[in-house]
């Protein structure tokens, strides 16, 4: 028989409240995020406004050395009003009121103004097409069957699909059955259109598409038409001696001077025509040499600079009506903590980026080979954060260096012992790895289990699979692809 009674337990619960919640969703934001996150703020409440450069540095001379407005210079926004305002939600204008980022660093916005300009109009391969199609003097049953041709052509401009399935599909929306004779004569025409090579079937029709339209005496033409359909095989895996025998170019100086030829070629003229958009980073902090030594400065150019607005945070006192006297106060109150959540997001920005900097300066005066091993953890300990604050602040935010613009998260990578009992940094390995091959002798290119055994001898001890791992993951071949590449013909005998 159960028996009613009374327990009394103790936990701990993590309450998010309305403040924090936005503190957070500010900080994981990126750049291009933010600007639309504060405009959208600007419009939605009238209590914030955004400062001029004018009005921010005159608002800079008064300050006085307290940091506040000297009385006098601020428009007057008080009444004779009785009513009591909370402490909170005072009227003032303040220094914690106005979000102001400093000014640019010298040295570091001298950039070209046009740089970084797109001119995408938003055509795509398949408009370009269709308007040669319609400038043409095909038959309006040619056109309705090069439409189709067209819309199955892949946005690398290869026709997907095979002839007789797109003639069955076409002859469903005409009155005579469409041959596939006659979508192949329709897919000649396209393919002659621009980019030249589009409408291929595969790698080796578009590149003997290009190769047709060149002048008959263009040097190395015929023999590279000839390498093309009899040695496709060949050429993919670099057997120079069996595409010479195949293709019957026995020159070594005129299969040279072919290769160089193919080269030339676009395996994707579809790609000349795209409607993608470029997407352009923007540093969120600054990082230069000084005499002192490196300091960091958060970028002034990443959100515009606004502060409550003290003509309608005064009105507050002068509203009769309680409703919009309690709405009036929610606007000033959100905006106060909307103020306060960007000064947060980017105090813990400028914090985080100056504790990657003092742990890498090495990279920043060596370059890769000097980089040191990092992890979040690492900067959560000296700043004295969770590791989750420092993932989000982390994550596409990006730091402008004289080595170039890095995203934060580049500067993390995992280590390897060392045999004195220290770390090496993945990235410094990897860094190692691409010196020694470039500077490796042409024709005796390092094994992946000779570069291990050269930076076992340099204290670091990996693995030969693992030196694998780092070289394909940056794109290099293996030693006997490296081989064969020093062994090709060149056209410079």
């Amino acid at each position: 028989m159960l028996k009613p009674g009374l327990n009394l337990q103790l936990g701990q619960t993590l309450t998010m409240t309305p403040q924090l919640q936005q503190a957070i969703r500010l900080l994981q934001l990126s750049t291009l995020e933010l600007q639309v996150e504060i405009q959208q703020a600007l419009e939605s409440n009238p209590m914030l406004e955004q400062v001029e450069d004018e009005e921010a540095e005159a608002d800079n001379e008064r300050l006085n050395q307290d940091g506040e407005l000297v009385e006098g210079d601020r428009m007057e926004a008080t009444t004779t009003s009785d009513d009591v305002i909370p402490e909170e939600l005072t009227t003032d204008s303040r220094w914690d009121d106005i979000y102001e980022p400093a000014p640019a660093p010298k040295g570091v916005d001298d950039r070209d103004p046009l740089e970084n300009t797109s001119d995408d109009d938003g055509e795509g391969l398949q408009d370009h097409l269709l308007w040669q199609l319609h400038l043409s003097h095909l038959t309006p049953r040619d056109q309705r069957i090069g439409a189709a041709l067209i819309d199955a052509i892949s946005p690398d401009g290869y026709l997907e699909g095979d002839l007789e399935a797109l003639a069955e599909t076409i002859s469903r929306g005409e009155d005579e059955p469409v041959g596939v004779d006659e979508v192949e004569a329709v897919l000649h025409w396209i393919q002659q259109c621009d980019p030249l090579g589009v409408g291929a079937r595969n790698l080796q029709e578009c590149l003997e598409i290009q190769l047709r339209e060149l002048a008959p005496d263009a040097p190395a033409r015929d023999a590279a038409r000839a390498i093309l359909e009899h040695g496709m095989d060949s050429l993919g895996k670099r057997d120079y001696k069996a595409l010479q025998r195949q293709s019957g170019v026995r020159d070594p100086d005129e299969l040279a001077r072919a290769l160089d030829l193919i080269r030339t070629l676009n395996p994707r003229p579809g790609a000349q025509i795209s409607t993608a958009t470029s997407e352009y980073v923007v540093p969120d902090v600054y990082v230069r040499h000084t005499r002192d030594g490196w300091r960091v400065e958060l970028n002034p150019e990443i959100a515009p600079r606004i502060r409550i607005n003290d003509l309608y945070a005064g009105m507050v006192r002068q509203v009769s009506d309680a409703r919009d006297s309690a709405f009036m106060r929610d606007q000033l109150q959100e905006a106060r903590w909307f103020l306060k959540s960007l000064h947060s997001r980017n105090d813990t920005l400028l914090r985080v980026a100056e504790a990657i900097v003092h742990r890498q300066q090495g990279f920043l005066e060596h370059g890769e080979v000097a980089m040191q091993p990092l992890i979040l953890r690492d900067i959560a300990e000296i700043l004295e954060m969770h590791e989750s604050t420092i993932s989000r602040v982390t994550t596409q935010k990006y730091m402008h260096t004289p080595r170039g613009v890095f995203e934060f998260k580049y500067f993390f990578s995992s280590h390897v012992g060392t045999n004195d009992g220290g770390e090496c940094s993945a990235t410094a390995i990897r860094a190692m790895i691409r010196e020694l091959i470039d500077d490796e002798p042409a024709n005796k290119p390092l094994s992946d289990a000779r570069l291990a055994q050269v930076l076992a001898d340099r204290g670091i001890n990996v693995a030969r699979r693992t030196v694998a791992k780092y070289r394909e993951a940056m794109h290099i071949p293996s030693s006997s692809e490296r081989r064969q590449m020093a062994s090709m013909p060149t056209g410079n005998k």
